[in-house]
């Protein structure tokens, strides 16, 4: 995987996350993909992007740093660091610094997808925000 792949990748699910744009987010997945949240726990991709799209009244996402590398199985990674201003459904603000790190199939699609975050500032806003509903 060149760095122009890795670019076009990390440069399309950020605009897909910011954009709220499924279709557009699901592509860069493998069928079966597998996020890891520290909200919303495992799940497929397919039950994460909606439900965090279904939470988000408005996002902004400013790229840090990109990586890449090799898993000790020999898998591809990118991890991709950023900075994620994210309005909560209700208009909440709930900023935060994330690490995602992407394991990639064979033809460069993120087959999981591992999202790193300290939650000490953004959990008691989700969880109000849950509870209010």
């Amino acid at each position: 995987m060149g760095a122009s792949h890795t670019a076009t990748l990390v440069s399309a699910y950020l605009s897909a996350l910011e954009r709220a744009d499924l279709d557009a987010v699901l592509k860069l997945f493998v069928p079966g993909a597998t996020v890891h949240s520290p909200l919303y726990g495992t799940k497929s991709a397919s039950e994460f992007f909606p439900e965090v799209f279904a939470d988000t009244s408005r996002a902004e996402l400013h790229l840090r740093g990109v990586m890449e590398g090799r898993g000790a199985e020999g898998q591809r990674l990118v991890s991709f660091w950023f900075r994620y201003d994210w309005w909560m459904a209700s208009g909440t603000p709930a900023p935060f610094d994330v690490v995602d790190l992407a394991e990639l199939g064979d033809d460069g699609r993120i087959t999981t997808l591992r999202i790193v975050y300290d939650t000490v500032d953004v959990r008691p806003k989700y969880e109000a925000e849950l509870a209010a509903r």
